[in-house]
């Protein structure tokens, strides 16, 4: 290959990585939008209600070679338009405590005026076949650059500790290579997961009585 051909082909890649870096430079600053609007509204709750709601917040970028894959798979092409076809390139994961905690959680970040819902997928009044349980939302919220306002999606997933711990192993477990009796891990699996469930269900009611018998108190 001549020396010229080789340095075009060097300048086309370095030109294309820097503009696929700044795609995911505004993608990681949205996840930092929605992260300072969850943890100011933690905060306030504390305030006001004297408890978390929230325990953590975890969030993540896709891989470049996972978004390219999807796009493949999908047959988007690879480019600005398709990377914004994709819900999950953003994504930030809510933990709380207690179920009833991850519906005034969404309530409260998705009632913001600058907050766009695009799609909501509650599994935990419907879960997945496999018993897996989380309030699923793709929000749009804009990001504010030096010479533009740019609207950019954020998949957020809410769910309790129980159901963290529970996607976590199943995840973990569900791809490990060679397992024998698939169907039956499976079965066993989905029994956990409404183990876990109902243990959130039922821990939430402990609190409620508690907190009855605080206002009792007080009253």
């Amino acid at each position: 290959m001549e020396e010229n051909a080789v340095n075009e082909m060097r300048d086309r890649v370095f030109t294309e990585g820097k503009k696929f870096g700044r795609i995911m430079m505004v993608y990681n600053s949205a996840i930092k939008e929605i992260r300072t609007k969850l943890e100011v509204l933690n905060d306030e709750f504390q305030m006001t209600w004297d408890r978390n709601p929230i325990e953590t917040i975890k969030s993540r970028i896709k891989q470049p070679m996972s978004i390219i894959e999807k796009l493949k798979r999908k047959g988007i092409s690879i480019d600005e338009l398709g990377l914004a076809s994709l819900n999950d390139i953003a994504g930030v994961r809510v933990i709380c405590a207690f179920v009833e905690d991850i519906y005034t959680v969404a309530d409260m970040l998705t009632k913001q005026d600058d907050i766009k819902i695009l799609e909501c997928k509650d599994y935990i009044k419907n879960p997945k076949p496999n018993g897996y349980r989380s309030l699923h939302l793709v929000v749009e919220v804009p990001v504010f650059l030096s010479d533009r306002k740019q609207p950019v999606k954020v998949e957020v997933q809410i769910r309790t500790i129980a159901m963290d711990f529970w996607a976590s192993l199943e995840h973990d477990i569900h791809y490990k290579k060679n397992v024998a009796n698939t169907k039956e891990v499976s079965k066993e699996l989905k029994k956990c997961a409404d183990i876990i469930y109902a243990t959130d269900i039922h821990m939430q009611n402990i609190r409620k009585m508690i907190q009855t018998e605080e206002s009792e108190d007080k009253a």
